[in-house]
């Protein structure tokens, strides 16, 4: 463990020096979105594009794992929920509980520090939970808030949903990529080098921006911060593994990916549906905080266990 987090310890020096860039005030707010921008919509993109363009849909389309990884998951999903409405939490804010519980920072923190950790085959399996998330469960927390301030779950729900996954610039730049593996496009030399450059501004700007950000969350309400950090770091990965190495059949290399993606922190883009929506925006807040300081050590070790 203590030789996997020594590979960990520049992630989050990475984050720390953002942090600390944030906390001075050396990097405003406004700096911090504008490179959170440039990050989510070019750097990564280019990132997810890329790799997703050298890797066929067949190849990393494994129904076993989905459903390892979906079952697991749910499982914690509900039992988060049930926790909050057992406290007399409505559904909006049981639904943004949930996403704190399931909802890992998969597209700033695991993509780079994953594939570096775990080689570049575990691209694939880390694009597969990134899309799970992304589709299943960032559309279902849109569901449940809207339709239960609606009474409703109408077409005009669904066609928000549809819209915001065909603008995320995750899920375009991967498909993408996939759309050209599968047409056996060539990339021309000088788009693969702008890609190549482009992309490798990602890990140290994403890693930057979160530090960044977390410079701005506040600690409040820690006994539910620390349960739900304590879901998303320690039951998430463990329902995670039952699903991957007990009920299906996924692949040890694939599983141990899978798992170590469920080990991490709760997802800034939590916080930012829940200040859209205005649902507990200080809870999700403090979750984020408490997580991604604790992951420093709960990674590693999860890590470890699985390599």
């Amino acid at each position: 463990m203590l030789e996997i987090l020594l590979q960990t310890l520049p992630f989050f020096a990475l984050i720390g020096v953002g942090y600390g860039a944030g906390r001075t005030g050396f990097f405003t707010p406004e700096a911090t979105a504008y490179l959170t921008k440039f990050v989510f919509y070019f750097a990564l993109s280019a990132m997810l594009f890329r790799f997703a363009a050298n890797l066929s849909l067949a190849a990393i389309l494994d129904w076993s794992f989905v459903f390892a990884y979906l079952s697991g998951t749910l499982c914690i999903y509900v039992l988060a929920t049930a926790v909050a409405l057992l406290r007399k939490r409505g559904v909006e804010e049981a639904a943004v509980e949930a996403q704190c519980a399931v909802i890992g920072n998969v597209g700033f923190l695991g993509i780079p520090m994953l594939v570096l950790l775990l080689g570049e085959p575990a691209i694939g399996p880390v694009m597969l939970v990134l899309a799970v998330d992304l589709i299943v469960f960032g559309s279902l927390i849109v569901i449940l808030i809207t339709g239960s301030r609606d009474g409703r779950v109408s077409i005009g729900i669904l066609r928000t949903v549809g819209l915001g996954l065909l603008q995320n610039p995750m899920i375009v730049s991967i498909s993408l990529g996939l759309l050209v593996s599968a047409l056996a496009l060539p990339i021309p030399g000088p788009v693969n080098e702008f890609l190549s450059i482009l992309g490798a501004a990602a890990t140290p700007g994403a890693l930057f921006a979160i530090g960044a950000s977390l410079a701005t969350k506040s600690a409040e309400r820690l006994s539910v911060a620390g349960w739900l950090s304590f879901a998303k770091l320690v039951l998430h990965p463990a329902a995670v593994a039952v699903g991957a190495l007990v009920i299906f059949p996924v692949e040890p290399y694939a599983a141990g990916v899978m798992i170590a993606a469920a080990a991490l922190p709760v997802a800034g883009n939590v916080y930012i549906l829940a200040q859209h929506y205005g649902v507990a925006p200080a809870r999700v807040s403090a979750s984020i905080l408490v997580s991604t300081t604790l992951s420093v050590l709960t990674i590693s070790a999860v890590i470890a266990a699985v390599t």
